[in-house]
């Protein structure tokens, strides 16, 4: 149960046999009852393994990586080998590399005037152990932490979907996996990326959904790099939406907070941004989740299709929104209905609603009830409600 977690959320979500589901305004297709019951069964003994899931979500990862993911001194997986300085002065690269790190590169994610350096850790020495003897010499240096999208997609399932809307609506920009659609502009920040994803996939669809017609700008953090997620590829990505004027963007990805990516979201926030991210699923008692956590990000949670907050929804330093993360099937990377589970469905949703409508009219049209932060977006955007 720990470990496969989130999949037993949705094996209970795919029908024994594949059925013909409608689909309804603005075509998000609903789960049966039967389904939404099997789910709720599965939920309710989420509490007793979210954190070990976490735990072995992480183990999972390092293991699987070639060597490529560690843990740091915190127990976060992060990109093995290397230490990341934010805003370095040569003072501190001096003293650094007297100390035996090399370093590897030293830029400023472009258009936000934030400066990073990256740097190998001496040979033979752990990371976590690297990073205790850097912050002798800069106290501010940080791993390479790894984000997690935060939801899953289950076994493909039997209905109809439908092309989305001209691309006449508003921008919105997302940090995820790839896209497999054409129409969506793309930039990859990880190796091998641009890749099409299921995840990101997903999310690009969702995005249309609550804002018919947007027109999607996409920053690939993942590729087919077992280290992609990086705190410095989503911060290099930020920087590149940015750059191309997007004012909205949403985040469905969810890690430990770290200085580099908390000083270029801000930047990014000042210079008239709107970020939004996910809570993250590793329950109600986990740390805060960020960039969810960062000041002024709007964070979102999600509910499923009976109105009601995911039992696995993780928390923020404060919560913004609510919107459905549940009951519903979105296309993977091959187009195929898939139903999904988690806050990371939410948060395009209210990103989509944000930059169609604007936050006084999302405010106007969120509907009240417990754990839905100021509100409940895009209630209507899930078929029964």
């Amino acid at each position: 149960m720990t470990r496969h977690l989130f999949a037993l959320l949705l094996a209970a979500a795919a029908p024994a046999s594949a059925q013909l589901l409608p689909a309804l305004p603005p075509r998000i297709g609903a789960l049966p009852g039967q389904v939404l019951g099997a789910v709720d069964r599965v939920a309710d003994a989420a509490p007793r393994a979210l954190a070990a899931a976490r735990v072995d979500r992480i183990a999972a990862l390092v293991r699987s990586s070639g060597g490529r993911v560690v843990r740091d001194d915190r127990g976060d997986a992060a990109v093995a080998g290397e230490v990341v300085l934010t805003d370095p002065t040569d003072a501190a690269l001096a003293a650094l590399t007297r100390d035996g790190f090399r370093l590897v590169e030293r830029e400023e994610v472009e258009g936000l005037g934030v400066g990073y350096a990256r740097l190998a850790v001496p040979a033979g020495l752990r990371l976590d152990r690297a990073l205790a003897r850097a912050r002798r010499q800069a106290p501010s240096i940080a791993a390479d932490v790894i984000h997690f999208e935060s939801g899953s997609l289950a076994a493909p399932i039997t209905m109809p979907s439908s092309p989305p809307a001209a691309a006449a609506g508003p921008v919105v920009g997302m940090i995820d996996g790839g896209v497999a659609d054409a129409g969506v502009r793309q930039q990859g920040f990880a190796g091998g990326a641009p890749r099409p994803s299921d995840h990101g996939s997903a999310i690009a669809w969702l995005i249309g959904r609550g804002a018919p017609g947007a027109r999607v700008v996409a920053a690939d953090v993942y590729g087919n790099d077992p280290a992609g997620g990086g705190a410095v590829a989503i911060a290099r990505a930020i920087g590149w939406l940015v750059r191309s004027g997007v004012g909205t963007v949403s985040i469905s990805l969810v890690g430990p907070p770290n200085q580099l990516l908390a000083r270029v979201v801000a930047a990014a926030q000042a210079r008239g941004m709107t970020i939004v991210a996910a809570v993250g699923n590793d329950g109600p008692a986990a740390p805060p989740a960020y960039p969810a956590s960062y000041p002024g990000v709007v964070a979102v949670t999600g509910v499923d299709a009976r109105g009601r907050v995911l039992i696995e929804a993780g928390r923020a330093s404060h919560l913004d929104y609510a919107a459905p993360g549940g009951g519903f099937a979105a296309p993977d990377a091959r187009g195929r209905m898939r139903p999904v589970r988690g806050t990371s469905f939410a948060a395009p949703l209210v990103a989509a609603r944000l930059a169609a409508v604007g936050r006084a009219r999302v405010d106007a049209e969120a509907a009240a009830g417990r754990g839905y932060g100021r509100g409940l977006v895009c209630g209507a955007c899930v078929p029964g409600r």
